[in-house]
């Protein structure tokens, strides 16, 4: 037998329509990089990748407000292996032409199945493996898929629909209320009167996309967000081009130098956050003007990076806003109103389109029932191994990327793992894997992650419905990319943290 061949299983009476050794779940950013690194490390185990959208992209397929575009810098966000040429903050359109070109080159969309939702994940411990059902949204059909591997790259969010709040009046608003997440194609925003409520990174981008073309457009806010400005290209990688040194190498330096740098940001944040906090706001100031109300609408309460910082390229939200197009208004919402918005200080803004930058609907994998021999897993009962296994979760990971560094950086570290478990696994002819605790373990249990140090609205409203961490940073999702590349690879798979069988 091939020494990193998954051993063979036996076929029960009620056999499913198809099985497979490794079954991803999602095509987005890290489904298609899961993808890439399996079929090239890997290229002997059967695999498919099952995505509910009729298209690869997740989020930058969903998205489809104006202007939408990424918040982290491509040379980061794009994986190791494929390297980034263009502008570091990217459209959407420009980020779908990447993935599309990592498919066709390496021959990604034979395992591909666009339009499957998956239904449910049942685990036998029996037949050692996992049975999913898959609806093929199109004809609505179901599948029964068994895998040996499960590979949750779906997400964090679920993109049917974004989260609302309830405001009183909503219903009485006589003009048109969207959310950026589903964004319709025919909306004309020109010459009308637009509230775009939120201050992150959405918010960021529709207010410059909108401002100019519509007769004004109004950023509402709650409170103030931190900000990051600056110019829409990395000089390293001009002059490196200038120079003519080829293009994987400037991608292989610049993310060096760019996680270099923002690793020193991240730890200034805790060392020195009035500085670092000074020269966020000060840089705002300095487009604005002496004159504007930086106090009020720039200038948070909170610590910079307790909430994700967005860049905003050539500061172009700010020009907006010092243009006249565009404006600020800081305060709480007591109600819709027939001709607009109405604040608790009764000010009361009118609109014709009132865009809901409220943020995401949290999905903890999927939202997909799990089970194990019929009985219900509650993830929010499991403790995490490192951010991507589970205790009581036999041959599953799950990618979710980082806070403070580009999603994808996390994808890469996992996707080494899993193509050196699964030949580890082979090795020792175990066909199941999954973390226990330290035995007599008895320590407390804390949250995904610390409010304390990271604290954005979609993860706070459903914190306690996502898996809990234990004692070490074995036992957590570690927020911190420069620790993790070292110590990721380093994994001793023979470690007691893994149990075989």
């Amino acid at each position: 037998m091939d020494a990193t061949a998954l051993p063979e299983m036996s076929v029960p009476a009620s056999a499913p329509d198809e099985t497979l050794d490794v079954l991803i779940v999602g095509a987005g950013m890290s489904g298609i990089g899961s993808a890439y690194h399996l079929s090239k490390r890997l290229p002997h185990l059967t695999f498919a990748v099952l995505e509910a959208q009729d298209g690869f992209g997740g989020t930058w397929r969903t998205h489809r407000f104006p202007g939408i575009r990424s918040d982290s810098d491509l040379h980061t966000f794009g994986y190791s292996f494929k390297p980034w040429t263009g502008p570091p903050i990217a459209t959407a359109a420009e980020i779908k032409a990447y993935l599309q070109g990592i498919i066709a080159e390496n021959g990604l969309d034979r395992f591909i199945r666009y339009g499957r939702q998956v239904l449910a994940a049942d685990w036998s411990e029996a037949e050692r493996r996992w049975t999913v059902t898959v609806r093929e949204r199109a004809t609505g059909a179901t599948r029964r898929i068994a895998t040996r591997f499960l590979w949750m790259c779906q997400g964090y969010y679920r993109h049917d629909a974004g989260h609302v709040p309830d405001w009183p009046g909503m219903a009485d608003f006589a003009g048109t209320i969207v959310h950026p997440q589903t964004w319709p194609e025919d909306l004309d925003t020109t010459g009308k009167r637009v509230v775009v409520i939120g201050s992150g990174a959405t918010a960021a981008t529709l207010v410059p996309a909108l401002a100019g073309r519509s007769a004004h457009v109004t950023m509402l806010q709650r409170s103030p967000t931190y900000f990051r400005t600056g110019r829409n290209a990395i000089e390293l990688a001009e002059t490196l081009r200038q120079l003519q040194v080829d293009e994987s190498w400037i991608h292989e330096i610049v993310r060096r130098k760019i996680l270099f740098d923002q690793d020193a940001f991240t730890r200034q944040t805790y060392e020195q956050p009035e500085r670092v906090k000074a020269e966020l706001i000060g840089a705002i100031r300095a487009i604005l003007g002496p004159d504007y109300d930086v106090e009020t609408h720039f200038t948070p309460r909170y610590r910079p990076w307790r909430q994700r910082i967005a860049f905003v390229p050539d500061a172009d939200l700010f020009h907006a806003i010092r243009r006249g197009e565009a404006s600020v208004v800081t305060g709480e919402i007591e109600r819709f109103t027939p001709g607009g918005i109405q604040l608790r200080s009764g000010e009361e803004i009118p609109a014709d389109i009132v865009a809901t930058a409220t943020g995401f609907r949290l999905s903890v994998m999927g939202d997909i029932p799990f089970s194990r021999d019929g009985v219900p897993i509650d993830f929010a009962e499991t403790v995490t191994w490192r951010g991507t296994m589970f205790t009581g979760v036999p041959n599953l990971v799950w990618v979710f990327g980082y806070f403070r560094a580009s999603w994808t950086l996390r994808t890469d570290l996992v996707a080494d793992l899993v193509c050196r478990l699964l030949p580890h696994m082979a090795a020792r002819g175990a066909d199941v894997v999954e973390p226990v605790l330290p035995e007599g373990d008895a320590g407390a249990r804390g949250p995904w992650t610390d409010p304390e140090d990271f604290n954005p609205g979609y993860l706070l409203r459903d914190l306690d419905r996502l898996p809990k961490t234990g004692p070490g940073e074995a036992w957590r999702h570690s927020q911190n990319y420069w620790a993790d590349k070292d110590a990721f690879p380093a994994i001793d798979l023979d470690d007691p943290a893994f149990r075989y069988t």
